[in-house]
């Protein structure tokens, strides 16, 4: 989705990236270009992982099933493929989503792509709750998940476990970018991950979960150093590691002090929707980690991006006060809310797809 110049640097990206054993090639058709670059590329790559590539591509939930037919050749057409690895419905982000892939034209879209041979495995991306997400996984249709695991939003690992456990294949959403920006750290964070770099460091943390692929959005060669670091590297966390991670912790809760949310969603629901934890965790990243940038770009895409992301920000909070009382930290959840907004707010930036 990032090498989009030309096919000549997406063809750059696949060779080095076919040279350090990566394997697995992830897109979409909401990603501009991006297919037909690969199919290109993929035709002039003199590099070819052991075993062949793994391709996986995604077609929008709500198609009918004559149009989602023309979408899936399309796809097939326009990376030059028979068959496709795995498909994936891209964001089910909402029940309405889900019901459309169990049920009525998704389910029979979904049935004929595997059964016509076009579709090895079937998926799902979800950037939804984990109510949502858990029904996903517990309804016995998909062979993979795309999910949203973080170092620095860990809420989804249990889920990722249980997929893992029963046979689901686990992919990591951009835990670079996405994960905090951390191609680009703050100087407070660099330091408080010595000696490893924060985004190594975060790749860890998830191939020590198991998690079977980390997507690493790269638009150059160089953009795939950290990840050539780590082959072979999905064992246990290391003794250092472990303790750079407690590091990481407890100076995070030292600059929070008595204001850290825990995250643990006892203040919810609120009366008017605020989405309070994942408001409060940008402001702990703000604070705790410095991760100002990232903590704006994604508060000021609430609102923006439809069921992509959140659609209430913290100025909708009035201080009633109902969630006051079940806040387990004694936290002033409105004044802690009124703070996040004033420290993010800002003009809105592009979005990169989603």
């Amino acid at each position: 989705m990032r090498a989009l110049g030309s096919v000549n640097q997406m063809a750059s990206v696949l060779e080095a990236a076919a040279k350090i054993g990566i394997n697995h090639l992830e897109t979409a058709p909401a990603y501009g270009p991006a297919e037909r670059f690969l199919g290109e590329a993929l035709n002039h790559c003199s590099t070819i992982p052991e075993g062949g590539w793994v391709t996986t591509s995604k077609l929008l939930p709500g198609l009918s099933f004559a149009e989602g037919q023309r979408q899936l050749d399309g796809i097939l057409q326009r990376l030059g493929l028979n068959t496709l690895d795995n498909l994936a419905v891209h964001g089910i982000n909402r029940q309405e989503h889900l019901d459309w892939a169990l049920s009525g034209d998704g389910a029979q879209l979904l049935e004929w792509a595997v059964s016509s041979g076009r579709v090895t495995q079937l998926g799902f991306s979800s950037h939804g709750t984990s109510a949502l997400i858990e029904q996903a996984l517990q309804s016995q249709r998909f062979d993979f998940c795309s999910l949203h695991l973080h170092l620095f939003d860990p809420q989804r690992i249990p889920l990722a476990r249980w997929a893992l456990d029963q046979g689901i294949g686990v992919m990591a959403i951009s835990p670079a970018d996405k994960g905090g920006r951390l191609q680009s750290p703050s100087p407070t964070l660099k330091d408080d991950c010595r000696p490893f770099d924060p985004l190594v460091l975060a790749y860890r943390f998830l191939l020590a979960q198991g998690i079977s692929t980390l997507t690493l959005g790269a638009a150059a060669a160089e953009d795939l150093s950290a990840a050539a670091q780590l082959a072979q590297e999905d064992g246990p966390l290391q003794r250092q590691e472990k303790d750079v991670l407690h590091q990481l912790e407890q100076r995070k809760r030292r600059r929070l002090g008595n204001d850290l949310c825990g995250q643990c969603r006892a203040c919810l629901p609120c009366p008017n929707q605020v989405p309070i934890p994942n408001l409060l965790r940008l402001r702990n990243l703000t604070l705790g980690h410095d991760l100002i940038e990232y903590s704006q770009e994604r508060y000021n895409l609430i609102g923006r991006a439809g069921h992509w992301w959140d659609t209430i920000d913290a100025s909708a909070c009035e201080s009633c006060g109902e969630c006051l009382p079940r806040c387990p930290h004694g936290l002033n959840i409105p004044q802690l809310l009124a703070d996040t907004h004033s420290r993010l707010i800002a003009a809105p930036r592009r979005r990169l797809w989603s």
